[in-house]
């Protein structure tokens, strides 16, 4: 058999095989290893961490699509001056990901335009690097979704595959009302997670004025006592970002 012939055998077997970053790179680090007179085994270990660090960049680039983030944002772009209570080592150590380990949920509470979306996107695509299944919704998006899977019969498989992420994002609650059912089928998915999977909630209603989401006191006092037994909480009350950068703007000279 030629070496070309050989050539085009290996490209089929490792195509079969779904080895791309070995197919395009196999003859390049054949060569690199001949000048080096290295070992076979140090050929074959190079090729296969080749291989492996691609797929897990191609892992990593799929959990962050499937996560659906609206924009990427990270811990080191966020501007700690607007929340100067916001302990930013704690922060740090989240992005470690232990609290999704335990199951834990967080909750960013405060005016708007001082980064919790933000945040929330920093520490879901940390989650994401670490592995973890993320989703992010706003909570209006994630009402409509509900009920319109409610509406098609197809509810209980939105529910299931709510079950498979390991950390559900919900981002503005508060800023829009819903309907009764809306807000008890958002009830049911948190109350689901409870201790078996985590939430990130961002509101600009503290939780003494969640009534109006839930639409009851009953249901509020059911879903906090759930969500705030394993849980950090941080109050994020400062100067709007937005508003800080339209000031900055309107001064002459600027």
């Amino acid at each position: 058999m030629t070496m070309e012939n050989e050539r085009r055998l290996l490209a089929v077997h490792l195509k079969r095989l779904r080895l791309p970053a070995i197919l395009a790179e196999y003859e390049k680090l054949a060569q690199e290893a001949a000048q080096e007179n290295a070992h076979y085994l140090q050929y074959l270990l190079r090729l296969v961490e080749l291989e492996s660090a691609q797929r897990g960049a191609n892992a990593l680039q799929s959990r962050i699509k499937q996560a659906a983030f609206p924009v990427y944002k990270d811990l080191d772009t966020y501007d700690f001056s607007l929340v100067p209570n916001l302990h930013k080592q704690k922060m740090v150590e989240l992005t470690r990901c232990q609290w999704l380990d335990q199951h834990e949920n967080l909750c960013l509470i405060g005016n708007s335009g001082v980064g919790k979306t933000h945040l929330a996107i920093a520490l879901g695509l940390a989650a994401c690097r670490a592995g973890r299944r993320v989703k992010f919704y706003t909570a209006a998006a994630l009402v409509t979704r509900l009920e319109e899977t409610q509406k098609q019969y197809q509810l209980d498989r939105f529910l299931s595959q709510l079950d498979r992420v390991d950390l559900l994002i919900c981002d503005e609650l508060g800023y829009l009302s819903f309907s009764r059912t809306g807000a008890e089928l958002l009830f049911q998915v948190f109350a689901d997670r409870y201790e078996r999977a985590s939430l990130l909630l961002t509101s600009n209603l503290p939780f003494s004025e969640w009534g109006q989401v839930f639409q009851g006191e009953r249901m509020t006092a059911a879903l906090l006592d759930r969500l705030t037994h394993h849980c950090h909480i941080f109050e994020m009350n400062g100067e709007s970002y937005r508003f800080r950068e339209s000031v900055k703007k309107s001064k002459p000279g600027k």
